[in-house]
């Protein structure tokens, strides 16, 4: 997953996604760096919009990841119902996260 975060710093600061900048990133933050794990990602990366990959990732997952943080804090969280179809926008996130390796 650390290489993915590099990837989208690195796009995010307008660098260049290559197996250098990512692997720098990588050291960076005290992980070690596997070159295939990091060759595979900027391969599938190549013909990737990452602009586009980024815009059609579903909002509704860090929107849910917010009651369980107040929950976490110590806040009283009311018990809700979740929806018969939330199996559905996990899928959907999958999917937007699978067009970023092509």
């Amino acid at each position: 997953m650390e290489y993915v975060y590099a990837a989208l710093l690195l796009h995010k600061l307008d660098k260049e996604v290559n197996e250098a900048n990512v692997s720098s990133v990588v050291k960076a933050s005290g992980a070690e760096v596997n070159e295939a794990q990091v060759k595979a990602l900027v391969a599938a990366l190549a013909d990737v919009n990452i602009d586009e990959a980024v815009k059609a990732a579903p909002v509704a997952v860090a929107a849910a990841a917010a009651p369980a943080a107040d929950a976490a804090a110590g806040g009283e969280a009311k018990a809700e119902e979740k929806p018969k179809d939330e199996g559905k926008t996990e899928e959907a996130a999958m999917e937007g996260l699978s067009s970023l390796f092509g």
